[in-house]
């Protein structure tokens, strides 16, 4: 009797002795293969935070208005996150390394031109196309390294890395663009990109094998592609633009919304009755894939919140500038790399990536809540410090541990959909995050000024609510953890079309 089940993640992807390395050459060059797909989802990651510390000298240099500035942002959020689940699946059809990097050679040019740019409408332009390439190229990426890693321990370790970059890309994209802003201009905030993409696509071409990709079948789901395109671009322009300017409860954002659950609706009706669905429904009838999702989008929205408006407690209340705020932030990068790299994996390899995803998450609401009794004459050491160690902790386990779990199930076919899927959530987590809890913190602090308030006092008080609400987001994630997700060695099967007849790709039992 043989098993498929993979026993710690819960993966299968039709893996066969003939996947397996068989020479220490093979087992070096899939290594080395890692390390340049995550030099590339590390660069897609630092452009989402690299702009932010730049904004008031792009304000400055192109003469933006306080509104219009939003749009050096939100074009480049609106393209990546409405695109990234279709470019996570043509990757399964295409083949995943062909829209990798189709992806990177459009983002170089787009990170030139935006470098470049001496118009405000050249610079939103290319952002939006530079968002379209991010989209391409960091959908595929962890579809490829669950493919290249099928044994357990190294996918286990490999997830690990891709973890890393993943989550502390957000922090070190902070540093970056102090030290570039500070040390020559914003341009090369852009232009840095144009060189390291180049060597990925170099490494990529070099190192990645080339799959074949799965074909269009009987023909291309059009139909699909437009609706949940539409439904996911016009859901985040609503997240960054009406909701975080007009509040939640105006009427373009209420109408824009519906508008979006409107197509997402009808995206779902159309993929679950057309005969070559883009995106195939039954990738959610696992427990593991549908939940490390919702906890995904839980976590990431309560996160979020750490990220911006830690800096600009740092920034407005604690005085630091731009390259103070990177390095306050570096230790809980440090510490995410040091348990990606060397720790997460043995965790995940004994106790299950369930058990380590619940402690990660109960790790991350602690330090959320311990940022929340950060105050007005704060001490780096005692104040922030605290938190950041814990939070990097939590977030050191927490995200390779989901993303075995998100990947949980997914066959070769769907390795890619799974990878859009959970870069998807993400995104969409992240954004919505944001957006609810800036406007909290902003009208908390705005009531409490009208209520006499100090005005570094009242900004306090807004982002302690933020934070106290990311908490509670987290503690969310975690009741879904405990609630959906299977122990590891008993997946959810995601089931595959056999000859017409839906046959699950491993059983229950692993047998």
């Amino acid at each position: 009797m043989t098993t498929t089940t993979e026993e710690n993640t819960g993966m299968d992807l039709h893996a066969t002795t003939d996947d397996l390395p068989t020479t220490p050459a093979d087992d070096r060059r899939r290594w080395l293969a890692l390390y340049v797909l995550c030099v590339g989802m590390l660069m897609i990651v630092l452009d989402v935070t690299v702009v932010n510390v730049a904004l008031p000298s792009i304000k400055q240099d192109l003469g933006f208005s306080g509104s219009s500035l939003a749009w050096v942002v939100n074009a480049y959020l609106i393209a990546f996150g409405g695109l990234l689940l279709l470019a996570g699946r043509f990757g399964d059809i295409l083949g995943r390394k062909n829209v990798f990097m189709a992806g990177i050679a459009l983002f170089t040019v787009a990170s030139f031109v935006c470098g470049a740019s001496q118009s405000q409408e050249m610079l939103v332009v290319a952002r939006f196309v530079q968002g379209i390439g991010g989209a391409m190229t960091s959908a595929v990426i962890l579809g490829m390294i669950v493919v290249m890693f099928p044994e357990p321990r190294d996918q286990a370790k490999a997830i690990g890395v891709y973890g890393f970059v993943a989550s502390a890309g957000g922090s070190v994209g902070l540093l970056a663009g102090g030290v570039l802003t500070q040390a020559i201009n914003w341009h090369w905030i852009f232009f840095i990109n144009i060189p390291i993409a180049i060597l990925t696509a170099i490494g990529a071409h070099r190192l990645v094998e080339r799959d074949k990709g799965i074909g269009f079948g009987d023909g291309t789901d059009a139909p699909g592609a437009v609706l949940i395109t539409s439904a996911l671009m016009l859901g985040v322009y609503t997240i960054v633009q009406p909701a975080a300017e007009h509040g939640w409860g105006a009427t373009q954002t209420l109408l824009l919304g519906a508008g979006s659950l409107v197509l997402l609706g009808a995206f779902i009706a159309w993929e679950a009755t057309t005969r070559n669905p883009l995106v195939p429904l039954r990738i959610f009838r696992s427990r593991n894939v549908s939940g490390a999702n919702a906890i995904q989008a839980l976590m990431v929205a309560g996160m979020f919140g750490l990220f911006f408006l830690g800096s600009l407690y740092l920034e407005q209340v604690l005085g630091y500038d731009p390259l103070e705020i990177g390095f306050a932030f570096l230790p809980a990068t440090l510490i995410m790399g040091t348990l990606s790299f060397r720790y997460t994996e043995p965790l995940i390899s004994r106790f299950g990536a369930r058990l380590a995803l619940l402690a990660g998450l109960v790790l991350v609401a602690a330090g959320l809540a311990l940022f929340a009794r950060a105050p007005v004459d704060g001490s780096y050491l005692t104040d922030v410090l605290p938190p950041m160690i814990i939070l990097g902790l939590g977030i050191g386990v927490s995200f390779p541990s989901l993303m075995s779990l998100a990947m949980s199930g997914a066959t070769r076919e769907d390795a890619g959909l799974a990878s859009g899927l959970v870069n998807t959530t993400a995104q969409v987590g992240g954004a919505l995050g944001l957006a609810v809890l800036a406007t909290l913190s902003a009208s908390r602090s705005k009531d409490l000024i009208a209520a006499s308030e100090s005005t570094a006092s009242a900004l306090v008080g807004g982002y302690h609510l933020a934070f106290l609400i990311g908490a509670a987001l987290v503690v969310a994630a975690l009741v879904v953890g405990l609630t959906v997700l299977q122990g590891d060695g008993k997946p959810q099967p995601i089931e595959e079309e056999v000859g017409g007849d839906a046959e699950p790709a491993y059983s229950e039992s692993g047998c």
